[in-house]
């Protein structure tokens, strides 16, 4: 037995990533400021609701997630100029500096009883400026560090820190919502990201993270997602469709009797924990054909998602989160490795930053239409779209793929 452990540590996908010098020297940071932003995801739409006047609660918690993310898509295209001889340590660092600094703001004027509602949107969505470099400076260290057959272990591992925190992170920000208040969480979160900075300020070797390249236009990174518009076009469907759930969600258990925060936790924890494992998983997918993948994943996704909007009891709408959860990480890693073994390394930083930006701003429409359409609809009917529209669309996907390779059949 102990043989067979040692062989299954040194073969496994995950072994070139957790013992490479620098990123073990980083990974402690992302893992810190992981944690918090998964305390955040349950408070910033917490906040939202305490703030807000009741008759617009709908419309405020949708562009409250929304502006947390949003205003990423708009740096990826304007910033680049400014950003594109950054090497991607310093892209981290930068985007957690402003996070620090704008949620920091949060806590603080809501202490003083000068936070309202429009000022905290204004406020979320400064702090997500630099979100796309955020993510791409992450991303381009794992390409440059590891070879290509490990760059989508490199991204699972990204992927499985942030799925970890969306176990931890819900319950802690729950129990310190009950203790201090919404606003106590977001000023944890905003001090974690102070902890980022400074791991990928001080833990990069100059030699590991060079500059990126000079000329190219700003928008040469969309010029290279472009290659794939189909993978693009799903992508930026899947996440908009998804949009929806952060406002129904929070409200459709804020008009459960009796429930709390505790609850809307639950079910982003069950998330988590799904997606932790479908971390795990997504190493051992590397020979599988991306296309066929990623259209059953998000076939699958949907069909998750349905018991909730079909008002199934509450453990089982829980475990559809669960499940839901196990199929996020294996998509965005995948469609992640794809952009990472098909561009040039000096266009890499903004290519991704342009791939996260389609995401970033998918997700947000999609929450910012949420609105409308919970006041509309209600919150349960919309998470019943919501699923249903994803589920048709992975099975459009593949019926499309399908009809592409007929005729060379």
């Amino acid at each position: 037995m102990p043989l067979k452990s040692d062989r299954t540590v040194r073969t496994s996908p995950y072994r070139p990533v957790l013992t490479h010098a620098t990123l073990r020297r980083l990974l402690p940071g992302f893992t810190v400021s992981s944690l918090g932003d998964g305390m955040a995801v349950v408070a910033v739409s917490w906040l939202a609701i305490e703030i807000a006047p009741v008759a617009e609660r709908g419309m405020w918690v949708a562009l409250a997630a929304a502006a947390y993310t949003l205003s990423g898509a708009a740096g990826a295209v304007l910033l680049g100029r400014f950003l594109r001889r950054r090497s991607p340590a310093r892209l981290v660092a930068c985007d957690a500096l402003l996070r620090a600094t704008a949620l920091g703001a949060i806590p603080v004027c809501h202490a003083l009883g000068v936070l309202s509602i429009e000022s905290y949107v204004a406020l979320l969505a400064l702090s997500s400026v630099l979100h796309a470099w955020g993510q791409a400076g992450a991303h381009t260290l794992v390409a440059r560090l590891l070879p290509e057959r490990d760059h989508l272990a490199g991204n699972a591992v990204l992927s499985g820190i942030g799925s970890l925190s969306t176990v931890l992170g819900p319950p802690l920000a729950g129990a310190l919502i009950l203790w201090g208040g919404a606003a106590t969480v977001i000023a944890v979160d905003a001090a974690t990201f102070l902890v980022l900075a400074a791991t990928f300020l001080f833990g990069v070797p100059r030699d590991d993270a060079p500059a990126a390249e000079e000329g190219a236009s700003r928008t040469a990174g969309f010029a290279v997602i472009r290659r794939t518009p189909a993978l693009l076009a799903l992508s930026f469907a899947f996440f908009c469709l998804f949009g929806p759930v952060y406002v129904a969600l929070p409200l459709y258990v804020s008009d459960v009797p009796g429930a709390s925060a505790g609850l809307l936790a639950a079910f982003y924890t069950a998330f988590g924990v799904g997606a932790v494992l479908g971390s795990v998983l997504t190493g051992y997918l590397n020979r599988l054909p991306v296309w066929p993948v990623t259209t059953g994943i998000v076939v699958a996704f949907g069909v998750f998602l349905l018991p909730t909007g079909l008002g199934a009891p509450t453990a089982v709408a829980v475990a559809g989160f669960a499940a839901a959860g196990l199929l996020w990480p294996p998509y965005a890693s995948l469609s992640t490795a794809l952009f990472q073994r098909s561009t040039p390394p000096e266009l890499l930083p903004r290519t991704l930053a342009a791939s996260s930006a389609v995401r970033v701003l998918a997700v947000p429409l999609g929450t910012v239409l949420g609105g409308p359409l919970v006041a509309g609809l209600g919150a349960r009917e919309t998470l019943l779209a919501s699923a249903a529209s994803i589920a048709v669309l992975g099975v459009v996907a593949a019926g499309a793929a399908r009809a592409r390779r007929k005729p060379s059949a």
